[in-house]
């Protein structure tokens, strides 16, 4: 550490300045004039006979690197702002000996205290830098989305190293076993790259391949002088965008394993991050090697990187692994009742739909309201499990389109076939006994009386029949018919394996008596119960904090707003947002799904009608009614 020496000139001391040995130069300023064009670290003799403390407050070098030895006659005392810049007062007739000792003594401190200087700022270098380390850890670990921590990944590394460009690899599995690298995304400061997917062998014959295949960084000072390795720089790029590739710095990032999951590829470090590399001159200018502590820096963030990547690759997976689960499962739902098929996907993108117009509210009482991504795939996955009860339902009683059960009907219309039978043999009968009796002479008479009375038992048989075809709808039941229902059940017919049978059995007259729709009490109690097998699966699931939701949110959509819903009799302050939100949803989608057994599609108009009809009789969310109408949510499903 050489320095200087200052004193005033003229002094008497000159010849003792100037005798002064040391590994120093020793120079002489003017106590008037221009400003000295100080060298640190400096040295400066102050004279108190000739106030050079005065001076030096006046011209006092911007440097910190200098201190002051002041000479003075007796014991008078230092008076000056510069008062911290005095390591030693000496009297003016010290010793060369003593005043060679200070000097020493005062450039030993400047050396100490430049080198205490220099490690506060490394230290905090160092913070600044762990603390960079740290906030970028924290940010890769709650990137959900594989392409932004990409993103993130090539952009922070460029930023600690002062990168000019950037490539990321992913190392890709192939059917047979295999692996390769897959070139996943780049970015530049001073050129647009338009990004083309390719993949590279994972070998020493490219310079990210080699990097993959054996787990070393690259610290590349010119790209163009690879020597000792078996792989050169492909310059295509640089060809056709006119781009200098020089110094590079390669990554593998490898997980807990040690295997490599992928490569990080850092291009051209900058003295200035931001230049733009528009020439070669600027290459020339600008770009240096990547130094140790860049190098150790992109080696600490890469290693972060692959933990983060793993563990988002694995998200990926599970994510990709349960929508294949809920997927299965609406398929399992749809596959007992193929007539609702694709019930559960619409009403999840009506409801979806309908939560997003809500978020985008700016007024009115749901403007607060907003769903994070979270909300959004939370509410997904409720519309879509909505109905997974349904496998706990007899499927006899989740598919029953008629009143009666398709084997009673059967039954039904055999009796009948019997009855019928019967008749036409009672007839023949008579016949016959009439020809037995009399002979074939004047059987013209007797026989069409015979037959009158056959064609009006028939005709009477029949027309039952219609009665009872027309009670199985699931429509509702006209008095008329209901009282014809009794009639028929009044009426008997000669089972030749036992006692007389009525025409209509005890079970099927109370089924046929069905006042609306298809299912009695106890049916209708299965087919609600359904909500009740939901909330019990879906609880049994251990969903995520961004998702506990689903099982109150499913359990929520047969219940109304005044508590006359099902099963739970919730009022409105119990139901969830969401699920009165997916009620308006399911309610719409089973109005006017395609025609099914046991009732026929409704026109959107009308079904809007319907629902608007239960939103005047405080069934239903009035605001979100409205919002499904206004943003017209309904075509959403349009033609599915």
């Amino acid at each position: 550490m050489v320095g200087t020496l200052y004193y005033f000139r003229p002094s008497s001391l000159a010849p003792v300045f100037r005798g002064l040995r040391g590994p120093y130069k020793v120079m002489s300023i003017e106590r008037e004039g221009a400003d000295p064009d100080w060298t640190t670290p400096a040295v400066l003799f102050a004279d108190a006979a000739r106030d050079d403390l005065g001076r030096i407050e006046k011209v006092a070098p911007k440097a910190d690197a200098w201190c002051i030895i002041y000479l003075l006659d007796g014991d008078a005392p230092v008076r000056s702002r510069l008062n911290s810049r005095v390591f030693a007062v000496l009297p003016r007739r010290a010793s060369r000996l003593v005043l060679q000792k200070s000097v020493e003594s005062a450039f030993e401190n400047l050396r100490s205290g430049a080198d205490r200087a220099r490690t506060r700022r490394q230290l905090l270098a160092a913070a600044s830098e762990l603390e960079t380390l740290n906030e970028i850890g924290v940010a890769l670990s709650t990137e959900r989305n594989t392409d932004a921590l990409l993103e993130l990944i090539l952009t922070k590394s460029r930023e600690i190293t002062s990168a000019d460009a950037g490539s990321i690899y992913l190392v890709e599995e192939e059917p047979g076993g295999g692996k390769h690298l897959v070139f996943r995304l780049t970015q530049s400061d001073s050129h647009s790259v338009p990004f083309r997917q390719f993949t590279l062998p994972i070998d020493t014959q490219s310079i990210a391949g080699y990097a993959a295949a054996t787990g070393e960084i690259l610290n590349i000072k010119d790209a163009y002088r690879i020597r000792n390795h078996p792989f050169r720089l492909n310059r295509d790029f640089d060809q056709t965008f006119g781009y200098r590739t020089k110094s590079m710095l390669v990554l593998p990032m490898r997980n807990q394993k040690k295997e490599a999951i992928g490569v990080l590829q850092l291009i051209n470090a900058k003295k200035h991050l931001e230049a733009k590399l528009t020439s070669r001159a600027m290459v020339r200018e600008e770009v240096v090697p990547f130094s140790q502590r860049s190098q150790e820096l992109a080696a600490s963030l890469a290693s972060q990187a692959a933990v983060a990547l793993e563990n988002n690759l694995l998200y990926r997976d599970i994510h990709r692994l349960f929508e294949g689960f809920v997927k299965a499962s609406v398929t399992a739902i749809e596959s007992r009742d193929p007539t609702t098929f694709g019930h559960s996907e619409r009403v999840m993108k009506l409801t979806v739909g309908l939560a997003e117009v809500v978020d985008r509210c700016d007024a009115g009482p749901y403007k607060d309201i907003r769903f994070t991504r979270e909300e959004i795939q939370e509410i997904r996955y409720a519309s879509l499990l909505h109905d997974f009860g349904k496998v706990g339902v007899r499927e006899e009683v989740l598919v029953k389109a008629k009143k009666l059960y398709p084997a009673q009907l059967e039954l039904v219309r055999k009796r009948f076939q019997y009855i019928r039978k019967a008749i036409e043999a009672e007839a023949n009968r008579k016949k016959l006994d009439y020809v037995l009796r009399n002979g074939n002479q004047n059987f013209e008479a007797p026989f069409t009386e015979i037959e009158t009375e056959q064609k009006n038992q028939l005709q009477t048989l029949d027309e039952f029949l219609q009665h009872i075809l027309q009670a199985n709808e699931p429509t509702v039941l006209p008095q008329k018919i209901s009282d014809k229902l009794v009639e028929i059940a009044g009426w008997a017919f000669a089972d030749p394996s036992g006692p007389t049978e009525p025409l209509l059995a005890q079970e099927e007259l109370r089924l046929l008596s069905i006042p609306k729709g298809s299912l009695d009490p106890e049916e209708r109690r299965q087919i609600e119960s359904h909500v009740i097998h939901s909330f019990r699966f879906l609880s049994e699931i251990p969903w995520t904090k961004e998702l506990k939701k689903i099982p109150e949110i499913a359990k929520a959509h047969h219940e109304k707003l005044d508590g006359s819903g099902y099963p739970y009799k919730m009022k409105a302050e119990e139901i969830p947002f969401q699920a009165k939100m997916m009620t308006i949803s399911d309610i719409f989608d089973a109005l006017t799904a395609r025609d099914r057994p046991y009732k026929r599609a409704v026109p959107v108009g009308r079904a809007l009608e319907i629902i608007g009809d239960e939103v005047k009789s405080q069934l239903l969310d009035p605001l979100l009614f409205r919002l499904f109408v206004e943003a017209k949510i309904f075509e959403l499903t349009a033609g599915e």
